[in-house]
C-alpha cells in the first residue's frame, strides 16, 4: 500500500464508521510499531488510538471524517479534513442522545513511510463540537 491509500484508509475505514470495516482491523497493519498520536495535551499510542476509535464508533454510530485536502512534502502528509456525527451518550463529559450533531474542521500532520504511520500530531476544534450539541 503506498501513501496515500494508506491515508484514505485511515479517514475513510478507521476514522469513518462503515459496515465493513473495524478501526482495529484497518489500522493493526497501518501503524508502526511505536506509533504516537500527539494531541495539544496527551499522547497516544497505536493501541490507545484503536481503543479511542472502537468507542467514538459506538457513541456516535454515524461519524465521518471527509478529507478536504492533502498537502505532502517528503513523508510529511497534511490532511485537513471535517469530522462530523451525532453521539449517543456521555461525549466527553457533554450528555447527548443523538438528536445533535456537530460538524468540525481538524488538521493532522502525519509521517508515513511505506504505506506505515509513523506519527501524528493532530488538532481538532473540538470546542466547537461541544456548542453545537448543547
Amino acid at each position: 500500500m503506498n501513501n496515500k491509500e494508506a491515508i484514505t484508509s485511515f479517514y475513510g475505514k478507521a476514522l469513518t464508521v462503515n459496515s465493513e470495516t473495524r478501526p482495529t482491523e484497518i489500522l493493526t497493519p497501518l501503524l508502526e510499531n511505536g506509533y504516537q498520536s500527539f494531541g495539544s495535551i496527551d499522547t497516544k499510542s497505536a493501541k490507545q488510538l484503536v481503543q479511542q476509535l472502537e468507542f467514538f464508533w459506538k457513541l456516535i454510530p454515524n461519524l465521518t471524517w471527509e478529507i478536504q485536502e492533502i498537502i505532502n512534502e517528503g513523508d510529511k502528509y497534511v490532511v485537513r479534513s471535517i469530522a462530523t456525527g451525532s453521539p449517543n451518550g456521555d461525549f466527553m463529559g457533554v450528555a447527548t442522545d443523538g438528536s445533535k450533531s456537530f460538524k468540525i474542521m481538524t488538521t493532522d500532520i502525519h509521517t508515513i513511510k511505506n504505506g506505515k504511520f509513523i506519527d501524528t500530531f493532530h488538532l481538532e476544534d473540538w470546542p466547537t463540537a461541544f456548542k453545537q450539541l448543547q
